[in-house]
C-alpha cells in the first residue's frame, strides 16, 4: 500500500523523495539521450557534458511538474516521448498520492 493506514512524517518525506528521485532519473535519461543523439534538445547552452546535467535536470523538473516554460524543447521523437511520459507519470503520481492521503485520513477518522 502506498500510503498505509497512518499518514506520518516519514511517509510524507518518503513520498516527496520518490517524486524528486523521478525527476533526477529522468534527467539522467535526458543526458544519455543528448549524448547519444546530437540535437536531441533545442535551447541548451553550449558546453560539454558538465553543462548538460544541470540544464537537463532543470528541463526534467519543469516537465515533471508540467510547468513547461518552452526554453528547452525536445527535437527528436524519442526525446518528445520521454518528456510526455515524464509529464503524465508526474501528474499521476501526485494524483494517486493525494488520493491515498485523503483516503487514509478519512479512514482514520471513521475509527
Amino acid at each position: 500500500m502506498l500510503i498505509g493506514p497512518v499518514v506520518d512524517l516519514n511517509r510524507m518525506a518518503g513520498a516527496v523523495c520518490v517524486y524528486l528521485l523521478m525527476g533526477l532519473v529522468w534527467a539522467d535519461l535526458y543526458v544519455l539521450l543528448a549524448l547519444a543523439m546530437d540535437g536531441a534538445f533545442a535551447g541548451l547552452a553550449p558546453g560539454g557534458v558538465d553543462s548538460l546535467l544541470p540544464q537537463l535536470t532543470y528541463f526534467s523538473f519543469v516537465t515533471l511538474t508540467t510547468l513547461g516554460y518552452g526554453d528547452v524543447t525536445p527535437q527528436v521523437p524519442l526525446a518528445g516521448a520521454l518528456a510526455y511520459l515524464e509529464a503524465v507519470l508526474g501528474q499521476l503520481y501526485v494524483a494517486i498520492l493525494i488520493g491515498g492521503l485523503v483516503g487514509a485520513h478519512l479512514g482514520s477518522r471513521r475509527r
